[in-house]
């Protein structure tokens, strides 16, 4: 039996993505795997439950009941009751329905408050697949451009290897002085640093990445490019308007309004009457023999509430005043909404003219570079002009390789702003 449970168990557990991973792929992994997702599908479910608790009440209340006595001859009366009660001793075994005819709407409103609840649970479940998702896609663009970032510093420790070899023979040929070579050292070192951070920074995102996917360990993915998106829109008045209308967040937060004002409406009915039919049926096989062998009978129970110390007024004026307190909400909500949706557009207006500046600075530096190299090469440059040309060529290479993953990332922050997340 052991080694049954240990082989479900190792069936059960999911399968890790290959080495080689997709955006796709990763978006499908977590949402498969993910535990926050799992969490907020068993919620779900249990608000579903609760909207079956609410729609009992539509269905008649059938119970076995069984009941023994053993009581003294001609016994009439039993203390704590006003009405006249005859003891017979007994066995009686038999059936109790009960229906509910009318409760003036109570039940109803109950129910749609409930299944207005399990529809905001639903949203919210949405909203935590697209946090999930934006969570992926974010870590896997970091992870490409720490790669990218990582490629660009390893080009720069080689190129100033090769530069400080040439120095050094230089100057062993006293071509060049110690200080030529001290400083192209330096530049070596500062190239080993920056591809250090890089390295450190692409092992992170990749960490994320793995936590993003549900995995309680760091994988290392060999990662697909990804297309650029389509242009930005002109404005982004659009955008808010679709974000108010798609956000889950803000559905979800309507939805539990909408259940608010229902629930307060069933506490509002609380003071009328409830209406419900009773029968009971049964026999007697052992017992007093002045008793039937069976017995039944059928009835109408009405209950008016009229006095109970102002409980259901208090239940009422409660649950109005969480009402107001929701509506209050989906607006301060939509606000933010709105606010979101506009940062989120201008820090992706700003990534995308960031990469053409960046484009364009890596060719300047590069060719600053070339020329910083000729001088130096030809006796005309100092080695601080050429240190200071390969310093501002890593950075703008690094800036260059990380910016377009920059933009994609701001993008996927946007549609996910704007409740298009995909």
């Amino acid at each position: 039996m052991g080694a049954i449970s240990v082989a479900i168990g190792e069936a059960q557990q999911p399968a890790i993505p290959s080495a080689t991973l997709t955006l796709a792929q990763a978006k499908e992994y977590a949402l498969r795997n993910n535990p926050r997702i799992k969490s907020a599908d068993f919620t779900t479910g249990a608000t579903a439950s609760v909207v079956k608790e609410a729609r009992a009440a539509y269905f008649p209340t059938v119970s076995a009941v069984a009941t023994g006595v053993d009581a003294e001859h001609s016994t009439i009366l039993a203390a704590g009751n006003i009405q006249t009660s005859s003891l017979y001793t007994r066995f009686a075994s038999g059936i109790a329905v009960s229906q509910l005819v009318t409760d003036f709407g109570r039940t109803s409103s109950l129910t749609k408050s409930a299944d207005l609840r399990r529809q905001a649970q639903s949203s919210r479940g949405q909203a935590v697949r697209e946090q999930v998702i934006l969570q992926i896609a974010q870590a896997y663009f970091q992870a490409l451009g720490g790669e990218a970032a990582r490629t660009a510093a390893q080009a720069a420790v080689t190129n100033r290897e090769a530069t400080l070899r040439q120095i050094r023979a230089l100057a062993e040929n006293s071509m060049r002085s110690t200080l030529d070579v001290r400083f192209a050292e330096v530049a070596l070192s500062q190239a080993q640093l920056d591809l250090y951070q890089a390295d450190n920074l692409a092992s992170e995102a990749q960490a994320d990445l793995s936590a993003a996917m549900g995995l309680d360990h760091a994988e290392t993915f060999t990662l697909t490019d990804e297309q650029s998106p389509a242009a930005l829109t002109a404005d982004p008045a659009s955008l808010i308007h679709d974000a108010q209308m798609k956000r889950p967040e803000l559905v979800s937060l309507t939805l539990t309004r909408d259940a608010a004002r229902r629930y307060a409406q069933a506490e509002g009915r609380l003071k009328l009457p409830a209406v419900s039919l009773l029968g009971v049926a049964g026999a007697i096989p052992a017992g007093d023999p002045r008793l039937p062998d069976k017995y039944s009978a059928a009835g109408v129970n009405i209950n008016i509430p009229i006095l109970n110390g102002g409980l259901f007024s208090a239940r009422h004026a409660e649950a109005e005043q969480r009402a107001a307190a929701a509506e209050n909400d989906v607006q301060a909500l939509s606000v933010q909404i709105a606010r979101e949706v506009r940062v989120a557009w201008l820090e992706a207006n700003t990534a995308a003219r960031r990469m053409d500046v960046t484009t364009r600075l890596a060719a300047e530096a590069n060719e600053a570079l070339r020329l910083a190299q000729t001088r130096y090469d030809a006796g005309l440059g100092s080695i601080v002009e050429l240190s200071q040309a390969q310093f501002n060529q890593t950075s703008a290479e690094i800036q260059n390789a990380t910016a377009r993953y920059d933009y994609l990332n701001r993008r996927v922050a946007l549609d996910y702003a704007t409740g298009e997340m995909q």
